[in-house]
């Protein structure tokens, strides 16, 4: 069976994505996560989960990490600080993104860092493909899930590994579909939707009203499917967002 290496932070997206690639194209799966400093490492746990329940081969890798006993290595979360992902002292942005709130769940380059990684373990390994979830949806938020991003970071890697037998590519097999349609596909795919986790509160359930609880929570309305994700009581929310 052919092998793909993909990215798995144990969110709804990648998650549907990885039982796409094992249902519907038969593939073997490498599935990377990766610790790169996020507050919500609730997500790691899940994604290992997740790996399990799908039979895949999983990695969780770290982007650096110290014990505090020496400055040195610098973990990389720190050099890329100043993002609410990894960042308790910037506050997770509630409700829609917007391109001011966008940019304070910015991570500097992470896709670019995670998907080189991810091309490297395929070329190791011998994969063809290097798979991740980005949606038509994320376009207009981050820049680096353009269909012409994967394709100049297509270019360059495929330049710089081009001994590599076979050279692998990255394709984001749900570019240019709606996270309603990711909803409508985990419901057809039968992903344990519940155990899945998005939120970037990192508390013990899904918060309800950070940005991606709200993607979240909306793409399974627009999908017309249930959603089944436990989400805290959002009466005090919108009491307090009223008043």
């Amino acid at each position: 069976m052919s092998q793909a290496v993909t990215l798995l932070s144990g969110g709804l997206d990648s998650v549907t994505l990885a039982y796409h690639l094992r249902e519907d194209w038969g593939l073997d799966l490498i599935a990377l996560s990766f610790d790169y400093g996020q507050r919500h490492k609730k997500e790691l746990m899940v994604a290992g989960n997740m790996a399990y329940e799908l039979g895949a081969e999983h990695h969780t890798i770290t982007l650096g990490t110290n014990d505090g006993s020496h400055p040195y290595p610098k973990p990389l979360a720190t050099i890329l600080a100043g993002s609410a992902l990894t960042d308790e002292s910037v506050p997770v942005p509630d409700g829609h993104y917007a391109e001011e709130s966008m940019k304070q769940t910015i991570v500097p380059n992470r896709n670019a860092i995670m998907l080189s990684i991810a091309y490297g373990v395929a070329v190791a390994r011998g994969a063809k493909l290097v798979a991740f979830a980005a949606h038509s949806g994320d376009h207009a938020i981050y820049p680096d899930c353009r269909p012409d991003f994967v394709a100049a970071l297509n270019g360059a890697l495929n330049l710089g590994n081009a001994w590599a037998d076979p050279v692998p590519e990255i394709q984001g097999p749900f570019l240019n579909i709606s996270k309603a349609d990711i909803a409508r596909e985990a419901v057809r795919l039968k992903v344990p939707i519940a155990e899945t986790w998005s939120c970037y509160k990192g508390g013990d359930i899904h918060c309800g009203v950070c940005g991606t609880c709200t993607e979240r929570r909306e793409a399974f309305e627009l999908a017309g499917v249930t959603d089944p994700t436990p989400y805290a009581d959002l009466t005090k929310h919108y009491a307090e967002v009223q008043s």
